[in-house]
């Protein structure tokens, strides 16, 4: 799965949450795992919540991903750290734009506001943010991945569990196709028609992983920066 690959490099072991598994996919979930990705481009976009684990302390980025455009908007939000982290932030899977705000809301406008946005590459590594953000955008894809492949490369599901009152598959997805012995380290929560609704990822240097949870709050379509800040 392309969410798998993009992880990779990131990747250590991760102790799951459930007990029952793991055991072998039935062909009916290797063929949820394998829509998973594909029903959130489907959707166009999604909102997310994406927690980033840190010894300084966590960051939680409330925001919307476009997943036809591969661009997500939203505000950060940091807890037991320095609040100079705090503000609007956009991302491609190239760039890193954002905003300081010393009172950021706990949603980003609509509309993004014009002034004061600062742009740098996105890091392929050495930023548990950068990863997060990456990740995120992994989570769609624009067909849906083999089936008969995922379960060959170790997918497997591990339990199930109720999150916001939904009963959900827990299933890990496979090894990475660069990368033997990674099956298992990204594990997905799917419902019965295969729409993800969380989804967790170790991180190398961090104690926790990475959540992303879906559905926190309403899907907001990501709008064009002002073209004064030069934004997409």
């Amino acid at each position: 799965m392309a969410a798998v690959t993009v992880a990779a490099a990131f990747l250590i072991g991760d102790d799951g949450s459930g007990s029952d598994g793991p055991r072998p996919l039935t062909a009916d979930e290797a063929s949820r795992l394998a829509m998973t990705r594909f029903r959130n481009y489907q959707a166009q976009g999604r909102a997310v919540t994406i927690t980033v684990p840190g010894t300084a302390g966590e960051l939680t980025v409330t925001a919307s991903v476009d997943y036809r455009r591969k661009v997500g908007y939203g505000v950060v939000h940091g807890t037991g750290r320095a609040r100079s982290s705090d503000g609007l932030i956009r991302w491609t899977p190239t760039s890193v734009r954002v905003r300081p705000m010393a009172d950021a809301p706990a949603h980003a406008p609509a509309s993004p506001p014009g002034p004061g946005w600062h742009e740098r590459p996105l890091l392929s590594s050495g930023s548990a943010l950068d990863t997060s953000l990456s990740i995120a955008l992994g989570l769609g894809g624009d067909r849906p991945d083999n089936a008969e492949l995922l379960a060959q490369n170790g997918a497997a599901w591990w339990g199930r569990e109720r999150v916001d009152g939904r009963r959900l598959d827990i299933m890990a997805g496979p090894s990475s196709p660069d990368r033997s012995g990674t099956a298992g380290n990204v594990r997905y929560w799917i419902d019965s028609q295969g729409t993800m609704y969380r989804v967790r990822v170790s991180v190398e240097s961090q104690p926790e992983p990475v959540v992303i949870d879906f559905g926190t709050h309403p899907y907001v379509p990501v709008k064009p920066l002002p073209t004064a800040t030069g934004g997409r």
